[in-house]
């Protein structure tokens, strides 16, 4: 008997799993059994190698945080206001930093929020299948334009040719807005893609009894099709918000390096990453308290990050609705 003509059938103590058919077959068959041993073994090899590489990043920001803070006390670290690490008088306040980032956030967040969530409502509610199937990837290859190709297209267009002429002197050449708006045009694939994953997957019967009762298809699209896919939606809002904290480049190239406690669009600002890349690109002594600063920088950008994607997970197991 062929391995392939034997049924698998639930067993009757789990419900689930193969049938005693199959293991027999099994078990008569030691290359397939030693091939299946491999491959859960390079499955598990490849998802150690992930849990060893997230532990040695830990061990390496904490182990290079110690030395900062036992020269810089975490009161000043957390609770002072000024970031000037790198000049007299020095100062390690880390808030610009942050204040820096939420200033992206926000901004982005405010442009791709709105937009990404119309995307993905006319691409589930509204277009014809063949409009999906085309436009769907070509938003998604938004996603695959490099970074640095979007920070130099912000800095020259946008920022120079679009929003300086537009607001003049009122707006610097570096500008937190002009990032915000680039981050947003990179964050719309991830928002739309996923929030159109999730509200695909509510059931058809759910939009014929609402159009059954009379609501028009944008009352079904917003007080059916969103609600039920809300786990899904915020998922993809909270994913965006860990890749904005996290993005380098754009920010680095666009919004400038000036620490700035403010959470206007139109100043120049520095976040977190932008000063972790300008630290690494050497304008601080290896060893040193403000080379160290990146790793304590690194430390709490990474707690952020953990942060986000540990709140989406949880809103995807709380909010989750499942249809049989």
């Amino acid at each position: 008997m062929a391995l392939s003509d034997v049924p698998v059938t639930p067993t009757a103590s789990t419900g689930t799993g193969p049938s005693p058919e199959f293991m027999a077959a099994m078990r008569t068959h030691p290359t397939k059994r030693l091939r299946e041993r491999l491959i859960i073994m390079a499955l598990g090899l490849a998802a150690a190698v992930s849990l060893v590489t997230t532990a040695a990043i830990i061990v390496v920001l904490v182990g290079e945080s110690i030395p900062f803070f036992q020269d810089v006390s975490i009161r000043e670290f957390l609770f002072e206001t000024e970031w000037q690490p790198l000049f007299e008088p020095v100062s390690f306040g880390v808030w610009e930093l942050v204040a820096g980032t939420m200033n992206i956030v926000l901004w982005s967040m405010a442009i791709a929020l709105p937009i990404g969530l119309a995307s993905a409502i006319y691409l589930s509610e509204y277009a014809h299948g063949r409009t999906r199937r085309i436009l769907k990837p070509l938003l998604e290859a938004l996603a695959a334009v490099p970074t640095i190709v979007y920070a130099y297209f912000g800095l020259t267009f946008i920022s120079l040719d679009i929003l300086k002429p537009l607001l003049g002197d009122s707006i610097s050449v570096f500008n937190a807005l002009a990032a915000s708006i680039v981050m947003a045009i990179m964050l719309i694939p991830t928002i739309a893609s996923i929030s159109e994953d999730a509200m695909a997957a509510v059931p058809r019967e759910l939009r014929e009894g609402a159009y059954g009762l009379g609501a028009t298809r944008l009352e079904v699209a917003t007080m059916v099709v969103l609600p039920a896919a809300l786990s899904g939606v915020i998922a993809s809002v909270l994913l965006a918000v860990a890749r904005v904290v996290g993005e380098t480049m754009i920010v680095a190239v666009i919004a400038g390096q000036t620490p700035n406690l403010t959470l206007s669009p139109l100043e120049s600002i520095q976040t977190m990453t932008s000063y972790m890349f300008q630290v690494g690109l050497g304008d601080a002594a290896r060893g040193g308290v403000e080379y160290r600063s990146l790793f304590a920088v690194g430390l709490m950008l990474f707690l952020m990050t953990l942060t986000f994607n540990v709140a989406a997970a949880w809103f995807v197991r709380r909010f989750r609705e499942e249809y049989v």
